[in-house]
């Protein structure tokens, strides 16, 4: 496991043309998982040039994303890489901050190079190219991905529940929650309904939350189902896969088992498709997987994890959907589930849309 903020050192992009307003944007839409920041330093000087940089990270070493003395964070990780870079100390400011053992699959970050001559310190020489740039932190930080930058203007989320009663692999371990209880998704899926649009989220905001609002606005909350990672063809999957024309024409005359894997429901692949007694020695049950989207412009301080945590409540059956309407009107953060671990949630995409 990388305990670099295994990144995606993207698209680094220059963004000298509208400093002003890039920052201006980007201040009046920094918000944590869950809640608003304050604001960056309105934009870079003439001769400074600015890179929007994305990056992908498993949290579970990291004190958060922040800049904390005396804690490893992605930011202070990010910023050493910078410096070994062009030589000098420089910040860097997030779009979005994750707490401590939270996951991001894409956090965009911008930072303000002034590229200064080696040979001749009064020297400001042109920027350097993007792609420069994000080869040289992406060396520093051993693992680098790109992606795309531009102005923010959403953030999308994703929580991981593992249902099931046996301990969690080590590979899912600090990746997801582990529910040992049965989880009703159509009943989680109802929730859901209930609680996305325009609300005031009182019920779903942590203490401390600096927001001067309660309001939002959940374009997206849903629950999948999925295939748990890490995932590996069986017995079954392999077999098929080197059917003949002839032998998959026949198929339809087989019982389940022998079917190909499109065939066969998740529920039958959390069970390892053909039952216990299949499995054989030393090979683990699968989990059940579901995934919770979270989709908004901003989010409250933890407002993210104290939703799946009343989902889940629902999903096992503690909670009814007419609980989930008394606990949002109740706009007490009192009135709600416990809050959901750190460990599930994973910044996944922040969305930008050029001026």
């Amino acid at each position: 496991m990388t305990e670099n903020p295994k990144h995606l050192l993207d698209s680094v992009s220059e963004s000298t043309r509208r400093p002003s307003k890039i920052a201006k944007t980007a201040a009046q839409n920094l918000s944590n998982d869950e809640e608003e920041q304050q604001e960056a330093p309105m934009g870079p000087s003439p001769r400074t040039q600015r890179y929007l940089v994305a990056i992908e990270y498993i949290g579970t070493r990291f004190s958060g994303s922040q800049q904390q003395p005396n804690f490893r964070t992605v930011v202070g990780v990010l910023e050493e890489a910078f410096h070994k870079f062009i030589g000098q100390p420089v910040s860097i400011f997030c779009s979005s901050r994750t707490d401590a053992g939270v996951h991001a699959l894409s956090n965009v970050c911008h930072v303000d190079i002034q590229r200064i001559s080696k040979r001749k310190p009064a020297e400001v020489l042109p920027p350097h190219e993007p792609t420069v740039v994000r080869r040289a932190v992406n060396h520093f930080l051993q693992l680098i991905s790109t992606l795309d930058s531009k102005l923010k203007s959403a953030r999308r989320y994703f929580y991981r529940l593992l249902s099931g009663p046996e301990p969690l692999s080590t590979f899912e371990r600090d990746r997801a929650w582990h529910v040992p209880e049965e989880l009703d998704i159509l009943a989680m899926q109802e929730a859901c309904k209930v609680l996305v649009g325009h609300h005031d989220f009182s019920s779903f905001r942590a203490a401390g939350c600096q927001a001067k609002s309660p309001i939002r606005t959940l374009d997206e909350l849903n629950v999948s189902e999925v295939v748990s990672t890490p995932y590996f063809p069986s017995i079954v999957e392999r077999r098929q896969n080197n059917l003949t024309t002839e032998d998959l024409h026949a198929s339809s005359n087989k019982s389940e088992s022998d079917l190909p894997v499109s065939s066969i429901s998740i529920d039958d692949r959390a069970s390892g498709f053909n039952g216990e007694a299949s499995l054989g020695f030393g090979i683990r049950r699968r989990h059940r997987c579901f995934v919770v989207t979270a989709r908004a412009r901003s989010f409250l301080y933890h407002q993210v994890r104290l939703l799946v945590g009343l989902l889940k409540a629902v999903g096992t059956g503690t909670l009814t959907i007419s609980d989930v309407e008394r606990i949002l009107n109740a706009k007490s953060v009192t009135a709600a589930s416990p809050m959901a671990p750190a460990c599930g949630l994973y910044l996944g995409h922040v969305k930008y849309d050029l001026p």
